[in-house]
């Protein structure tokens, strides 16, 4: 079971999943439903530790497996449209058919009907804040308002929109693809369908990527011709951005897997860049007209998307990434051009130590450096994206629904500056 793996292993589900998938070999309407499971059972998994704590006379399992099994069982009969007798009996034959699990398996029939029975007891009751893990309710708790923290909890129970970015503005995509087009600029489509269905999407005409995603790369304000290094680049949103500008990228990344897609993405975009794999801190000495810099951070601005990263991750986790991105931050700033090259530095994190703090610590030690504040016509006339000290900050529930149905946007921290 891949949702027990990546949990015992502390792995990101997506990595987990690759394998998982290769070898079930499932037909692909299986394996999206197995895959909507898992993901629903990480977005769900405080709500529905918390009913089978409540049902279980002996306490939760030990057995992380079993665990597992129960919350996926759970995940189908509270939250997915699978009728009841399907997910307690397709719960159950797992367990039958694992010798480990198999003399739970009239616990997990037993379980699993009686929250069958008290599904909308269990609903009803299910606090928001309950599938935010402990450490980040700490977190969030002292960066936040209470008002703020509840909103991004219910937020993160959400699926997320899909967003697209126009290779070009303009035209009539909007009617042609059944989308709206946001403040910032964005499509998000109404419905869900087949990305590589789409009109459009064989003559590269776009890409998908969330509307806060897309901001950072607006942000550095390049002209054509300009040298750009796009560092941490995988996997690839921003490069395309920045290639459809005009500018001459450098898109740099450690990891060749991962640079894959975004070549495959420039290739079916017919736009162009310089793909390097290395390390950003192994770069030689050279200078940029613009520098982005997408450090790697905890990601904890993606839980509508990823919400095993919350189970996952931890304090320590946040610690260690900060550190990176500030050697990172300062290799930027040397690669970024003396005398009004600019840098833009984001992540896609929630936390203050992988954005606002990181933003002004790097200011104190680098006096060559000024911040060139981000105004709130850039982002849609949304002031709310933009704090007091001009920098991007978006929230997962920001952004309203716009008749999508899908409200919201990743949460992303960015910060502007120019080298004196």
């Amino acid at each position: 079971m891949a949702l027990a793996q990546s949990l015992k292993s502390r792995t990101s589900l997506d990595d987990v999943w690759e394998e998982a998938a290769r070898k079930a070999a499932l037909p692909a309407r299986d394996e999206a439903l197995a895959r909507a499971i898992a993901i629903t059972g990480f977005r769900r998994f405080g709500t529905i530790r918390e009913a089978l704590r409540e049902r279980l006379t002996q306490g939760l399992p030990a057995d992380e497996r079993m665990m597992a099994l129960l919350v996926t069982g759970a995940a189908q009969i509270l939250f997915l449209d699978v009728p009841d007798h399907a997910a307690v009996a397709t719960t159950v034959e797992v367990a039958r058919g694992d010798r480990l699990l198999l003399h739970y398996a009239g616990l997990v029939n037993a379980v699993l009907r009686r929250v069958a029975r008290e599904r909308d007891a269990i609903i009803a009751s299910a606090d928001p804040l309950a599938d935010v893990p402990p450490w980040l309710q700490a977190r969030w708790g002292e960066a936040y308002a209470e008002a703020t923290l509840l909103a991004l909890a219910n937020a993160h129970r959400q699926e997320a929109a899909v967003d697209l970015t126009l290779r070009q503005e303009g035209g009539d995509w909007p009617e042609r693809l059944g989308a709206v087009r946001l403040p910032t600029g964005s499509l998000r489509l109404t419905e869900r369908m087949g990305i590589a269905d789409l009109p459009g999407f064989d003559e590269g005409a776009w890409w998908v990527q969330d509307a806060a995603a897309a901001l950072p790369a607006r942000l550095l304000r390049v002209e054509a011709g300009e040298r750009v290094a796009d560092l941490c680049a995988a996997p690839g949103g921003k490069t395309l951005q920045l290639a459809a500008a005009g500018a001459r990228v450098v898109a740099v990344d450690r990891s060749a897997k991962r640079l894959e897609r975004l070549q495959a993405n420039l290739k079916r975009l017919r736009l162009e860049a310089e793909v390097r794999v290395t390390d950003v801190l192994a770069m030689p000495d050279e200078t940029f007209d613009a520098v982005l810099l997408d450090a790697p951070c905890s990601a904890t601005g993606t839980l509508r998307r990823h919400p095993d990263v919350a189970w996952l991750k931890s304090d320590a986790d946040v610690t260690r990434l900060a550190d990176l991105q500030t050697r990172l931050l300062d290799r930027a700033a040397d690669l970024t051009r003396p005398g009004g090259g600019r840098l833009v530095f984001c992540t896609c994190s929630l936390e203050p130590e992988e954005g606002e703090r990181q933003a002004e610590a790097f200011l104190a030690r680098r006096p060559d450096m000024e911040r060139v504040p981000v105004e709130p016509a850039e982002v849609g006339g949304l002031e709310a994206l933009v704090n007091a000290r001009g920098e991007l900050r978006t929230l997962p529930h920001l952004m309203p629904d716009m008749g999508t149905g899908r409200p919201g946007m990743d949460g992303f921290f960015a910060a502007r500056f120019r080298r004196r």
